[in-house]
Order: C-alpha cells, then sequence, then structure tokens
C-alpha cells in the first residue's frame, strides 16, 4: 500500500495507462488476425483493405510504446509481402 500521495498518484496513472496499452495491443492483433483471414480466403480486396487498417494500428501501438521500432517495422513488411504475393 501507497504511503505518500505521489505514490497514489503513480498507482492510478499507471492503472490508466495499462488499460489504454491493452487496447493498443488488442487492437493490432486483432488486425492483424482479420489481415491473415483475408489473405486465408484469398481476396485481394478485403486483404488490401485489412492492409490499411493494420499498418495504422500498428504505428499507433509504435507510437504508444506498445511494440518496438523493430518489430513494428517487422510485422508490417511481412504482411504486406503477404498481401503483395497474393494473385
Amino acid at each position: 500500500m501507497a504511503n505518500m500521495k505521489n505514490a497514489e498518484k503513480r498507482i492510478l496513472v499507471n492503472a490508466k495507462k495499462e488499460v489504454a496499452n491493452n487496447n493498443y495491443e488488442a487492437t493490432m492483433k486483432n488486425s492483424m488476425k482479420k489481415l491473415e483471414k483475408a489473405i486465408a480466403s484469398k481476396d485481394k480486396e478485403k486483404a488490401q483493405d485489412a492492409l490499411k487498417v493494420a499498418i495504422k494500428a500498428i504505428d499507433k501501438a509504435n507510437k504508444a510504446g506498445v511494440s518496438k521500432k523493430n518489430k513494428s517495422a517487422r510485422n508490417k513488411s511481412r504482411l504486406t509481402k503477404k498481401v503483395n504475393a497474393m494473385e
């Protein structure tokens, strides 16, 4: 239990940030899963739309500090390659 006022505040702030970070991460992962489904269904138009959404979610998560820069770049690259390889 926190004994100081600033420690109590940090507990509250950290809890709020944890919720926000979890939302960023969940949004990123869900958009990547939707893209994988679109790729599996071999619908190129749907996959391209899902790619835009996934890249936006990955960039937001990176900006928020949820995922590291190189991981974000790697994910975007791999997903883009998969979409471009579709016929």
